[in-house]
């Protein structure tokens, strides 16, 4: 499947394709970044001290393995908010009223009441599926969502890996760190299986990681049944 994710706005090109890289690998050198697109270490540098100059990368030093010391390169905070964060400082505002009233509970129960929503919907076409596929496809969905998430392994593998990237809600979770417990229950409802969490960005990751373990592929076609059609969840980009 096509990755359909797209480099923030405003960077094409090289430079875009770095601050992706970053994104969902940092930290990385010079010299890793340059293998991966092709060019040389010097070519790299220029384009990163372009975006160190913005304020949009920076780097520490870091030993290796033998030999000196190297340069790893991460996103600062300036280049983590090019990426889809949904209105995040208002919603933080509109929660915060939830939170007056009906205490983090209230705040966790709009989230859960979201995730259910869009499971409800997911669950007859990703029902027809094996969980490998599902998996992809579920990491389809979440990346229209602003997560830039993708799926690893195979039908042939014992387990496959969901990761997230970006966390379309980043200052909600750092302030009310239950509702993530809503997401990592509608991944599993949505999949019809075991769900570990294996990294957290809330908990200073780079990614959210899920392990998805392997199983039979639940009978949900009471589900599909009530719905009339074949629903479409989503559209991908050409």
């Amino acid at each position: 499947m096509a990755n359909p994710w797209v480099g923030p706005v405003g960077f094409r090109g090289l430079r875009g394709e770095i601050l992706v890289a970053l994104k969902k690998a940092q930290a990385l050198t010079a010299k890793a970044l340059a293998d991966r697109f092709g060019v040389t270490p010097n070519a790299l540098r220029r384009h990163l001290k372009e975006l160190e100059s913005e304020g949009l990368v920076e780097y520490r030093r870091e030993i290796r393995g033998v030999g000196g010391p190297s340069f790893a390169y991460s996103l600062t905070g300036a280049g983590q908010a090019l990426f889809p964060n949904a209105y995040e400082s208002a919603l933080v505002q509109a929660l915060e009223h939830v939170h007056a009233r009906e205490g983090t509970a209230g705040v966790v129960r709009l989230f859960r009441d979201r995730w259910e929503a869009i499971a409800a919907s997911a669950k007859p076409e990703l029902s027809r599926l094996p969980v490998a596929e599902r998996a992809h496809r579920l990491a389809a969905l979440l990346t229209s969502l602003g997560y830039m998430a993708e799926a690893e392994g195979d039908g042939g593998s014992a387990t496959q890996t969901l990761t997230e990237h970006n966390c379309a809600i980043r200052l909600v979770a750092q302030q009310y760190p239950e509702v993530c417990e809503a997401e990592e229950q509608f991944i599993e409802e949505v999949l019809g299986t075991e769900v570990t969490r294996q990294a957290h960005m809330a908990k200073g990751a780079s990614c959210c990681a899920y392990c998805i373990h392997a199983s039979p592929t639940p009978d949900l076609a009471s589900v599909a049944s009530t719905q009339s059609g074949q629903p479409v969840l989503w559209q991908e980009s050409e």
